[in-house]
């Protein structure tokens, strides 16, 4: 079969933009700055960018381009033994995150409409848990599914599929193309609104006050540094194989090191910009019921559906209109990343097995629907919190991990920087391959044993240790058997080697 392309380094741009910028973005990132020393946060992350982002992300590129495939077909080019690791990396994906992220999709879809009247009164944290989940006791009670969760998780789905059942050009980088920009506009919409609030200043003080010894000095120094490269490895999409599934429907002279560069910045700086409507908005809150800034500080889900709907109740005029803003934006984030989740899983069965495009994008997002009737139910909101953490943690730094260690060391990046230098027309720096093989595998090692250590104190969220071990080290394991399962089966298609091409260019022109 002849190989999509993108039909513009713009539609491209755009795609990759929208997979790196997710919910994360404006839930996580001002949060981390909050915690890790405000401003001064802005230094081990800038450092992160530069030394473990963009080289990793053009490893990625490189690696998508290069082989012109996804990331089962490029590792299997790489050597039939890692096939695995390419495999791994989409099914945890695509059958473990993206359950999940549905859901809270669907959540943004609900509160969308809850903004018309602000139907979470005024104990938006009792509405959130008792009213719209109805959460259970705990992960083993079950309980009930959610209609209301139901009905908008099916249309999530459905609007997924709609867009990802086309060609790629016709459905994901058309849809992206419409998507980033409407989504830059609101969140702008949402910063210059914010930040008119009275003690918005407050809020931003809160959120960028640099406090330069939590850098260099006390007893958790070191983790800030740590907390740094693991929120720049989550935010890209890095470790996921949608990136190397993105830069295979490249054209043959794409600048792989500009779109890396400029996918990891747009993506950094939509995280810091976005952080002034979170905080600036969380600084009216706390001027407006006289609470100490710091109690009115979350991240994550806490953040979206409790903390943020309690500020805008308290707003003095278009509060309706800037919850419906507010959630619209989560919406597009998360839709322009569950798209290329879906992509990156059917990009590797399409170079396997061959199947029709629209048959494979039916069946994936049926199944997908199926699986995230999981989080719909009252246990939900538990399952959701445990698989997901195992899964970023633990699933996304092993793969991560991985792909540094076998390009690095048995692939070589002299082969991957070669092809990325022709591209990019100079000649790119050795310190890229030392940042591959020595700084990022040691930082993630690092992440893992941090956590790791965690773990072991302290199971996670105060769970049970049953429930730790079967919903988040259990969902590891059966995606990497599968992952496994997947790499032994048969190949259906022709396996090219698309690299060759390059190589003889680059015989011939030396």
């Amino acid at each position: 079969m002849e190989r999509s392309q993108w039909k513009s380094n713009f539609g491209f741009l755009a795609a990759a933009v929208g997979s790196a910028i997710g919910l994360g973005n404006i839930w996580r990132f001002s949060y981390m700055c909050y915690e890790n020393g405000g401003g001064a946060f802005l230094i081990p992350y800038g450092v992160a960018l530069l030394v473990a982002g963009i080289p990793l992300m053009i490893l990625e590129f490189g690696l998508g381009h290069r082989k012109q495939g996804s990331a089962p077909k490029a590792m299997r080019l790489v050597g039939p033994q890692w096939e695995w690791i390419g495999w791994y990396a989409v099914i945890f994906v695509m059958f473990g995150i993206m359950f999940f992220y549905s859901v809270i999709i669907a959540w943004c879809v609900n509160y969308f409409v809850y903004s018309i009247d602000l139907s979470w009164g005024d104990n938006p944290e009792a509405f959130f848990k008792n009213t719209f989940l109805k959460v259970s006791g705990g992960p083993g009670e079950i309980g009930m599914i959610s209609p209301s969760i139901l009905f908008s998780t099916a249309l999530v789905w459905f609007v997924l599929w709609f867009i990802c059942y086309r060609d790629i050009s016709k459905g994901i980088e058309r849809a992206c193309k419409i998507f980033m920009p409407v989504l830059f506009v609101l969140t702008a919409i949402l910063v210059v609104w914010s930040l008119t609030l009275p003690g918005a200043g407050k809020g931003i003080s809160m959120y960028l006050k640099p406090d330069l010894s939590k850098l260099f000095a006390g007893d958790k120094w070191h983790e800030v540094w740590v907390d740094a490269f693991g929120q720049i490895f989550f935010t890209l999409s890095i470790g996921f194989g949608i990136m190397i599934a993105y830069a295979s429907y490249l054209g043959p002279k794409a600048n792989i090191t500009k779109l890396a560069i400029q996918t990891s910045l747009i993506n950094c700086l939509y995280s810091f910009f976005a952080g002034f409507a979170v905080f600036g908005t969380l600084g009216y809150m706390a001027h407006s019921t006289g609470l100490p800034p710091e109690e009115v500080v979350q991240s994550g889900p806490g953040l979206a559906f409790i903390t943020y709907p309690k500020a805008i109740s308290l707003l003095p005029y278009g509060q309706e209109v800037f919850g419906m803003l507010f959630f619209f934006v989560l919406i597009l984030a998360g839709l322009s990343s569950g798209i290329s989740i879906i992509e990156a899983f059917a990009s590797a069965a399409l170079d396997k097995f061959g199947v029709s495009r629209t048959h494979l994008m039916s069946i994936l997002c049926v199944i997908g629907f199926l699986g995230s009737l999981l989080f719909t139910t009252q246990a939900g909101y538990y399952w959701l919190d445990i698989v997901d953490h195992f899964l970023n943690i633990y699933g996304l730094v092993l793969v991560g991990l991985l792909e540094c260690l076998v390009l690095g060391w048995f692939y070589k990046t002299v082969k991957l920087r070669r092809h990325v230098d022709r591209l990019s027309k100079r000649s790119w720096s050795p310190l890229w391959a030392t940042c591959i093989k020595w700084i990022v595998p040691i930082i993630l090692l690092l992440i893992l044993a941090k956590n790791f250590r965690t773990e072991i104190d302290e199971p996670y969220g105060g769970y049970t240790k049953a429930a730790v071990i079967l919903l988040g080290f259990g969902w590891i394991v059966i995606t990497l058997f599968l992952g496994i399962l997947f790499s032994i089966m048969p190949w259906k298609t022709t396996l090219k080697r698309p690299e060759e091409i390059y190589d003889e260019k680059e015989e011939s022109a030396s």
